[in-house]
């Protein structure tokens, strides 16, 4: 998909500048093209038209690409890769990923591009963020990436409430479900962590301005930013030691119960050996009621039942004392 955008209406104020983002049809200077899961004819279109290097705009696209800044010497176009987060739904499963996000900067484009639609891009498409100016070509690209720290820790606070009510639940009872949940979240949390370290890097490569002309408040601007992905990442971290912690915890959880399981069953079991060591010895000599001659001869019986009685009860006495039941 190809989309054209362009500040219109740009309005100098003392303290800001306003204007308004509008869709239009040809690509024209200062205006930004937002490239997502496109075409081969839209790629063609893109390079030849603006010139871009053609592997600036097929890095984005590969799903395994890392982030990174590159240039080109002979046009000065320099592309910023970062990692962005999204949801994926599997078997009603909802597991956070993430994926590259290219943002190539020319001389009068600047172009964003990637494997499927970026939802952060709305508000920008939306006239949703302040002080938002197209030409404005670096503080447009600060402004990307503030967004995408803002989504991650967004998300993290969304997976912080999730794992408590996870831990709530597992607390009454311990149930597949909620275990599968919380690993698919100690992998989206991994993700996260890598991915947010990454694009420090990144961000710490622009900051030192020397492939971006920056200006005195995109550098401002840029810090908070860096210090967004800080803040993430160390989110990213605690939570991931969280879920992992929880995790051992449970596993230790259900092998104790489990434990516990066996040592009952085995002190069950001996229990109800030691009357079977008596039966052996005379079950066979002795007269059972249903036998004719039992009412002659109901007392071998009689003893029998109340010593097996008596062993179980014993039996049961020194296995409470020492703490086996």
């Amino acid at each position: 998909m190809l989309e054209i955008y362009k500040s219109e209406d740009i309005i100098q104020t003392p303290s800001r500048y306003l204007s308004h983002i509008k869709e239009i049809d040809e690509i024209e200077a200062d205006t930004w093209i937002n490239l997502y899961a496109p075409t081969e004819e839209e790629i063609l279109r893109v390079e030849k038209t603006l010139n871009i290097p053609q592997e600036f705009l097929r890095y984005p696209l590969d799903e395994e690409e890392r982030p990174r800044i590159d240039n080109d010497d002979d046009t000065g176009d320099v592309l910023v890769i970062v990692d962005i987060p999204y949801p994926r739904h599997e078997n009603n499963v909802v597991k956070y990923e993430t994926a590259p996000l290219g943002i190539i900067i020319s001389k009068k484009h600047i172009i964003t591009v990637s494997l499927r639609k970026v939802p952060i891009l709305d508000q920008f498409i939306d006239n949703r963020v302040k002080d938002c100016i197209i030409p404005f070509r670096t503080r447009f690209t600060i402004q990307i990436l503030f967004a995408v720290a803002k989504d991650y820790l967004r998300l993290l606070r969304f997976m912080d409430k999730s794992l408590d009510e996870a831990e709530k639940g597992l607390a009454k009872s311990i149930s597949n479900s909620d275990l599968y949940k919380m690993l698919e979240w100690g992998k989206s949390l991994i993700y996260f962590s890598t991915s947010l370290k990454s694009n420090e890097a990144v961000l710490e490569k622009l900051m030192r301005g020397r492939l971006v002309k920056q200006y005195e408040d995109d550098a401002d601007l840029l810090e908070d930013v860096i210090i967004e992905y800080k803040q993430a990442h160390e989110m990213a971290d605690i939570y991931a030691s969280i879920v992992n912690g929880t995790m051992d915890a449970y596993a230790s959880i259900i092998n104790n119960n489990m434990n516990v399981i066996m040592k009952v069953l085995a002190a069950a079991t001996i229990v109800l050996t030691v009357p079977n060591l008596f039966t052996s010895f005379f079950g066979q000599n002795i007269a059972f009621p249903w036998d004719p001659d039992f009412a002659s001869h109901p007392l071998p019986f009689i003893i029998l039942t109340i010593v097996c009685l008596i062993s179980m009860l014993i039996s049961f006495i020194i296995m409470k004392k020492k703490d086996w039941l």
